[in-house]
């Protein structure tokens, strides 16, 4: 086995399972991490594998639940991740959540203990150069911008998304509902879903439109604007207006299917709400994502009728989202096909999540040890969740319409019908379903783990 140290870029949770794994393999590997010479706009602290968002790592149940079962199978596969979130596990019910604090101070102090693993705090703007020897790129959605457009510069434009938007967030108690009204278009599902706020006359939709387009917004530094790229599926608000007057109205803002019981007239374009707590007292605006500035944002929304008088619980904005389109970029191994001596791992290739992220980053440093080793293992079978969550990143979601997934039983092959005495076919539906997935899943898990040990 070579010696040459494997380089790690980024010290996330992906970043730091991938060189867990491959010191354990007795690998020594050379872990990146800017912080703290080079912040972000999201991490508070200098630690390893620091959760920027939620401190919840979701179900944990492995019986039910796609998400509970990866946490199984990380577990068998001694997850520095999984591992430090038991340590650091608060109440939840039966979520995995976590002590922030705590949990970032445990993988950090094991990694820095760690007699294989080096780290060091200083940038990489470049893609680890071929004389490096095997990399694993794992810097994620906060990915710095002169990495990023080397990133871009190697995959293409058209391979590389940065930014997503997300959508304001509003009281319900002060939407106005002598003008707005609860409604599903067509008054489907429960009939009344979503709060409906219309625009009866064109010259008020217009003004909005225009109002929309002239809107102060968030600046970006100069390569991003000339290169910026967003989800089709999650465009912000302006730039929607931006591509005609009518794109709003054929889009979030059709008034079809809808009729407010406070009068007869049809609108002509209508803003929805859909609720955004169990509680029911915050609705966001459907379709509304923006990068305008908060207090033109604040105005222009209040042109809506029914949200004259508005009051936000979070306002909406813009935030790094960079990953690859790796079903065309990656092969199987997670190498990047163009640089086989890289691999990408985490929220980069396009899985959503904490725990899936760390998964994906779990693997890459399982294959590049066994790759130094001289082996080739596979990934696990997609009837696994690990399995699964890998083969869509890698070849099996749709390449026209890849988009970040999260691990969910929609990836795993459909079962079987069951057979009944009668000869008919009986399709598993519900909890039956589910443990039907999770039961396959394990049982081939541990046919891989023989495989692969």
């Amino acid at each position: 086995m070579s010696k040459k140290p494997v380089h790690v870029i980024g010290g996330g949770l992906a970043g730091s399972e991938a060189a867990w794994q491959l010191a354990n393999k007795g690998v020594p590997v050379i872990l990146h991490e800017m912080r703290p010479k080079q912040k972000t706009a999201a991490h508070q602290t200098n630690g390893l594998a620091e959760l920027v968002c939620s401190n919840s790592f979701r179900s944990d149940d492995h019986e039910l639940n796609a998400v509970g079962l990866i946490h199984h199978e990380m577990r068998q596969l001694n997850s520095i991740i999984m591992s430090a979130a038991e340590e650091a596990k608060v109440p939840a019910g039966s979520a995995l959540a976590v002590d922030r604090e705590l949990f970032s101070n445990i993988v950090t102090e094991r990694l820095e203990n760690h007699e294989l693993i080096t780290i060091d705090r200083n940038e990489v703007t470049e893609l680890p150069p071929e004389d490096w020897g095997l990399s694993i790129v794992a810097t994620g959605p906060l990915t710095s911008a002169p990495l990023s457009k080397a990133i871009m510069d190697e995959a293409g434009k058209e391979h590389l998304a940065f930014f997503d938007a997300i959508a304001p967030i509003i009281y319900k108690e002060s939407i106005d509902f002598e003008i707005a009204w609860f409604q599903s278009r067509y008054d489907k599902g429960e009939g009344k879903d979503y709060i409906n706020c219309p625009f009866y006359e064109k010259e008020d939709y217009l003004n909005f439109i225009n109002e929309l387009i002239n809107a102060e917004k968030t600046e970006f530094k100069e390569w991003e604007k000339e290169n910026i790229a967003y989800f089709e599926g999650c465009l912000p608000i302006e730039v929607m207006a931006e591509r005609g007057v009518e794109t709003l109205r054929f889009g979030p803002m059709k008034p079809v299917g809808l009729q407010s019981p406070h009068t007869d007239r049809k609108a002509y374009a209508v803003v929805q709400l859909r609720q955004d707590n169990k509680l029911g007292t915050i609705y966001n605006i459907v379709g509304f994502q923006t990068k305008m500035k908060y207090g033109d944002q604040q105005r222009i929304l209040r042109l809506i009728p029914g949200l004259e008088k508005a009051e936000f619980a979070r306002l909406g904005g813009i935030h790094r989202n960079t990953f690859i389109h790796s079903p065309s970029l990656l092969d199987r191994q997670l190498r990047l096909k163009t640089k086989p001596h890289i691999r990408f791992a985490g929220q980069m290739t396009g899985c959503e999540g904490y725990v899936e992220s760390a998964a994906v980053g779990l693997m890459t440093g399982l294959l590049t040890a066994a790759e130094l080793n001289g082996k080739e293992i596979h990934t696990p079978p997609n009837t696994t969740a690990m399995g699964a969550l890998l083969s869509h990143i890698t070849g099996d979601a749709n390449e026209k319409t890849f988009q970040p997934m999260n691990v969910n039983f929609g990836l795993f092959p459909s079962p079987e019908p069951i057979i009944l005495d009668t000869g008919k076919k009986k399709k598993l539906k519900g909890s039956d379903r589910k443990k039907y997935y999770t039961d396959n899943a394990k049982s081939h898990f541990n046919e891989w783990l023989l495989q692969v040990s």
